[in-house]
Formats: structure tokens, sequence, C-alpha cells
């Protein structure tokens, strides 16, 4: 029960150190969200890259130092997985 001047002080008085906290976790979620929707978005257009190479161009996997076979497997992934 608030019974003096001092009680209901207290009982309104804003934090800011834990708003920012809160603010801070929130932003942190957010952007650990957006940088997994830019990796998937990442390894999709890598992938579609990849393929387009082994495709047109298959000479120039050796270039790049694989083999078809791991072209091949890396072109099989789903977007999400690494």
């Amino acid at each position: 029960m608030l019974t003096n001047i001092s009680d209901v002080d207290g009982a309104i008085r804003f934090d800011a150190s834990e708003t920012e906290a809160k603010l801070a976790a929130g932003a942190k979620n957010r952007l650990s969200l957006w940088g997994l929707i830019k990796a998937w978005d990442d390894r999709a257009y890598y992938r579609r890259q990849l393929a387009r190479m082994a495709g047109d161009t298959p000479e120039l996997i050796d270039d790049i130092g694989l083999t078809m076979k791991e072209v091949e497997a890396e072109i099989a992934k789903p977007f999400w997985r690494r």
C-alpha cells in the first residue's frame, strides 16, 4: 500500500537503463533475424551462380578449386543449410 509520497515516487519511477536494455535486446533480435535472412539470400544467390557456372562454363569449376561432385552437392542443398 502506498502511504506516503516517497512510496508513490518509487512506484512510478522510470528506470531508463532497464528500458534501454529491453530496446537493445529487441534491436539485437531484429538484427539477428535480418542477418539470418541475408545469409539465406546470399547462399541462394551463390548456389544459383554456381549452378549457372557449372552449366555454362564447366571448365571454370576447376579454376575455383572445386570438383563437379562438390558443385552438385552444394547446388542440391536448400538455402537454409550451410
